[in-house]
């Protein structure tokens, strides 16, 4: 898979991603990451890609050409641009699963204020890790990469990721633990230890469910509503 981050500040996203499992899919050429400043695109001597907006108001904006330039430098056929932005759809696991079957990923990062409205046009997808400001996209851009970068062929062993995770299937995981067996006087539940492995998937499944309901109940409406779903497609195949 191909990433490029359209950014003033490449040296962020590189340095950020250069490390443990995204930096062993990179060497690995699993993914092949790549940065191009807004900056390249300007013609003034101080490489200027900010201005103030028009109709008054706080802070800079990013300008228009400078990011035209640089998504049409990196755009193809297969690409598929994605700005970060605090009014876009919030990023979670689904979505992860989705831009991780893309081709070739253009990641435009906000900063500043923002950016010149009419750049909307020119992306796919607008993406929000949540309902919080930061001072640039480079650390949203970052985040979603390595979600993505660990849904790719290759990153980890067959062994190393599981549909138990959190958040696959709307599902939080189960509490995991290692040796020693004891410690400071807390136990390893015992049915982690009896070798039966339908007594461990069923255990483990109900704490699933108990932490979710616990701390994330909306994640349940989603595992209802996706069962709704379900059993209306199967109905409606019976139909047919």
């Amino acid at each position: 898979m191909k990433i490029d981050v359209i950014t003033a500040f490449g040296d962020m996203v590189d340095q950020t991603l250069s490390q443990s499992i995204v930096g062993r899919a990179r060497k690995a050429g699993i993914i092949k990451l790549g940065t191009l400043s807004p900056r390249e695109f300007t013609t003034d001597k101080h490489k200027t890609i900010d201005d103030r907006p028009y109709g008054g108001g706080v802070g800079m904006l990013l300008k228009a050409e400078p990011l035209y330039q640089a998504i049409t430098k990196l755009r193809k056929k297969t690409s598929y641009v994605v700005l970060t932005s605090p009014r876009g759809q919030v990023f979670n696991q689904e979505l992860a699963k989705k831009l991780a079957k893309k081709r070739h990923l253009i990641f435009v990062c906000g900063h500043y204020e923002g950016i010149d409205a009419r750049i909307y046009p020119e992306v796919d997808l607008e993406v929000s890790l949540g309902d919080y400001i930061l001072t640039g996209g480079e650390l949203a851009a970052c985040v979603m990469i390595d979600a993505i970068t660990r849904l790719q062929e290759g990153t980890f062993k067959k062994d190393g990721v599981t549909s138990s995770e959190s958040f696959e299937n709307f599902l939080l995981e189960a509490p995991q633990y290692t040796r020693p067996e004891v410690w400071r006087g807390r136990k390893v539940p015992a049915v982690l230890l009896n070798g039966n492995h339908k007594e461990i998937e069923a255990w483990k499944h109900a704490q699933s469910l108990e932490i979710t309901k616990k701390l994330r109940p909306d994640l349940l409406e989603k595992t209802a509503s996706q069962k709704k779903q379900t059993v209306l497609k199967k109905k409606t195949i019976r139909r047919k």
